[in-house]
Order: C-alpha cells, then sequence, then structure tokens
C-alpha cells in the first residue's frame, strides 16, 4: 500500500482548493464536471485513478495505483425513499448518484470542494407539537406520573409546557 499513499500524498500537495460557486438550496458547491477537469491531470501526473460502480443501493468509489494495482475503496448507500419537487424516480436516482459520486470521490482524495459552513448557521429550534405534548401530561393521573412524563421531554420542550405543568401540579394537588 506504501505506492498509493505516496501517490495520495503528492496529489494531495499539488491539488488546489476546487470552490466554484453553484448555488444549491442555501450553500454552494463545485459541480462534478469542474472538479474531474482539476483531478484528472493530477491524478495521471501521480499515477493514480479511479472508478465509480453503482452497486445495488451504494455507490462504490476505488482509487487505484496504476503501476502497483493498490487499490482503497468506500461505499456510500443511496437513500431510498427521497422524493425531490418536480423530479420523476429516476431524476431523483441521478441527482443522488451524481451528489454521492461528488462527495464520496472529494472526501477520498481530501478535496475542499465547498465552503465550510460547519458553524456558520444558525441552529434550527425544534419543531414542537405542544398539543401533543399537552396532551401527554393532561393523560397523567397522579403527581409521579406527571413528573416523570415531564423529565422525558426535552429541554424545550420543558419550557413549551411549563404553563401546562404548572396548571397540572393545580389540578392534582
Amino acid at each position: 500500500m506504501k505506492n498509493i499513499y505516496k501517490s495520495l500524498a503528492l496529489f494531495q500537495q499539488e491539488v488546489k482548493t476546487i470552490h466554484q460557486d453553484t448555488k444549491g438550496y442555501g450553500y454552494t458547491y463545485t459541480n462534478l464536471s469542474t472538479i474531474l477537469e482539476t483531478i484528472n491531470p493530477l491524478l495521471a501526473k501521480h499515477g493514480l485513478g479511479f472508478t465509480q460502480l453503482v452497486n445495488f443501493e451504494a455507490v462504490e468509489t476505488i482509487l487505484f495505483h496504476v503501476d502497483s494495482g493498490e487499490t482503497f475503496h468506500s461505499i456510500t448507500n443511496i437513500p431510498q425513499g427521497v422524493t425531490l419537487k418536480g423530479m420523476n424516480d429516476f431524476q431523483v436516482l441521478g441527482s443522488a448518484i451524481t451528489y454521492i459520486r461528488r462527495y464520496s470521490l472529494s472526501s477520498m482524495l481530501g478535496l475542499v470542494t465547498d465552503k465550510d459552513a460547519d458553524a456558520a448557521g444558525e441552529p434550527l429550534a425544534p419543531k414542537l407539537d405542544i398539543p401533543r405534548l399537552n396532551n401527554r401530561l393532561n393523560a397523567c393521573n397522579t403527581m409521579s406520573e406527571l413528573q416523570t412524563t415531564y423529565k422525558a421531554f426535552t429541554p424545550a420542550e420543558q419550557a413549551a409546557t411549563a404553563a401546562t405543568k404548572d396548571a397540572m401540579k393545580l389540578k392534582l394537588s
């Protein structure tokens, strides 16, 4: 495995950040063709190649060292049951395969192909079903049941149901 790792390290030292502001839904990324145009000459220069196979419900990415035949691979599952607005099942599948190819190849090669958004976004507030939470509390018949049920709620659920909890204390006392 020393040949493939050495060539991959040399490739990684030479490849630049590949970021093109292709717009997604609230993010930017680099499309697959731009990634391939950038990496293929450098892969060839360092004796590397890759293939990506669709196997059942997954995409298998295989990186190989041309001279030694050394390889390593990763398998990424294709999400099932996804629907996208305005797309039929085949279009959704094609979109998923392209997406997985782009990100699995980028990950395998250590490429930077989109903006790092780890801390850029605001955390989403959890969606709370207040009537359901209140119904669960109202179904309690004892203070012990009420306390046990309330403790099982997340902090956000507890805050949203605080008024109901107080009302239940009065009801049960």
